[in-house]
């Protein structure tokens, strides 16, 4: 596919494995320069060289938590300073502790709420302005397909998705005259740490293997088979590029079919 990335500059948060990982080499691999964060400084440093060493591309690291205030600021800061400006934000965090209603208590509710939700406002509050003045850009929120099919057993991400997939809507229709394209990309069950680390908490919960979970999610999935994260890193790229110049405002499953809704 042919894009008109090349020289864009991008923000890819949460990329030092799983989608974030996959997103930021999908982006260097159409020309992109990529600032990568995520918490630990060590694995993000062993990330960002592969992708450089895959790409080509120039890949700066900048280890930070996007559910605080100060390193939101400092790490977008970091980014424009460096390469000069901001094309393309791609918002990510590690997922919610998982648990229904009756094992979370209020203190993991203001946890997930800060990583999942106000991350993502936090990050836009801080990247718009950069955008705007490049007379526009890409903001893709990664969410999860439970914004469109609760997810049992994943009460917080069921309702924190939700409210990224809310916000990121509004975002759109009041950036759209900016020339800033909003929208989401919703993952289903897909070959990462995180899904692996469901189904051990469902495997815990149920006195099952882990194994025997994974199969089970399986067997929703038409397509027969978990998701593997370039498949949603390439939708990340495409909607990045010219080629997705008309949609904004949207969320856009990469599920294998597990979403059985009509919208």
């Amino acid at each position: 596919m042919q894009t008109d990335l090349d020289g864009k500059v991008a923000l890819v948060c949460a990329a030092s494995k799983g989608l974030g990982r996959a997103a930021a080499r999908s982006l260097a691999g159409e020309g992109c320069r990529v600032a990568v964060c995520a918490r630990h400084a060590d694995e993000l440093a062993r990330a960002a060289a592969a992708i450089a060493a895959e790409t080509g591309a120039e890949v700066l690291p900048v280890a930070a938590d996007v559910s605080e205030r100060a390193d939101v600021a400092r790490l977008v800061e970091t980014t424009v300073r460096h390469f000069g400006g901001l094309d393309i934000l791609v918002t990510n965090a590690g997922g919610p502790k998982s648990g229904v209603f009756d094992t979370l208590g209020e203190d993991d509710w203001r946890a997930a709420v800060n990583l999942t939700f106000l991350s993502v406002v936090l990050l836009c509050m801080e990247a718009v302005p950069h955008l705007r003045r490049r007379g526009g850009g890409r903001i893709i929120n990664i969410t999860s397909v439970s914004v469109k099919q609760p997810i049992d057993g994943l009460m917080l991400s069921n309702a924190l998705r939700a409210a990224v997939a809310g916000f990121s809507k509004t975002l759109a229709t009041e950036l759209g005259p900016d020339g800033i394209l909003v929208n989401c990309v919703a993952p289903g069950y897909t070959r990462t740490d995180r899904v692996t680390e469901i189904a051990e908490a469902t495997a815990a919960r149920e006195g099952i293997a882990a194994a025997e979970v994974e199969a089970r999610l399986v067997r929703h999935v038409p397509l027969g088979r978990l998701g593997e994260p370039r498949e949603l890193g390439d939708l990340v790229a495409f909607l990045a590029s010219a080629r997705g110049s008309y949609i904004t405002g949207t969320t856009i499953p990469v599920d294998g079919g597990f979403v059985k809704g009509l919208l």
